[in-house]
């Protein structure tokens, strides 16, 4: 008898976080988004998920990916909507219109920033909501999800 082929899961990370090691790394540190995918898809394969990644700067792009995710095969969403947690009620309605677990991550603790960035739109229709733990975040936010799957 074979394994069962790990769950699908999608790493979607907004705009600027194309960036990541060159701006403002004494917010955001010196890793790359290419550091913070390899850290997700490690953390997935510990916990019998694949991790599969995307990035846009366009919110439209993030919205059609939320809203193809299920029927794509995969079975929750981690997110880093960067600024669009702040403001895109398109994005929330994506991801509330999705039958599929979603955590949202930030590198940096939101409500220690400027007050634009304490209030997240999109955070009242996640599974889980991760802030200012660095890129160990998204470990902790591919973990949070992988319960949410498979509570036992």
């Amino acid at each position: 008898m074979t394994d069962p082929a790990p769950r699908r899961v999608l790493l979607l990370n907004g705009p600027n976080l194309n960036l990541l090691g060159r701006r403002d790394p004494a917010q955001y540190g010196t890793a790359t988004l290419a550091d913070v995918e390899t850290l997700a898809a490690v953390a997935g394969t510990a916990v019998g998920l694949q991790v599969v990644a995307r990035q846009s700067n366009h919110e439209g792009v993030l919205v059609d990916l939320v809203q193809a995710a299920p029927g794509e095969g995969f079975a929750g969403i981690v997110i880093n909507p960067g600024a669009y947690a702040h403001y895109s009620y398109a994005l929330r309605d994506a991801v509330d219109a999705v039958d599929i677990p979603c955590v949202e991550i930030h590198i940096s603790n939101v409500h220690a920033r400027e007050p634009f960035r304490h209030v997240s739109v999109t955070a009242p229709v996640m599974a889980g909501f991760i802030c200012g733990c660095g890129i160990a975040g998204y470990e902790l936010a591919v973990r949070a999800l992988a319960t949410r799957l498979d509570p036992r």
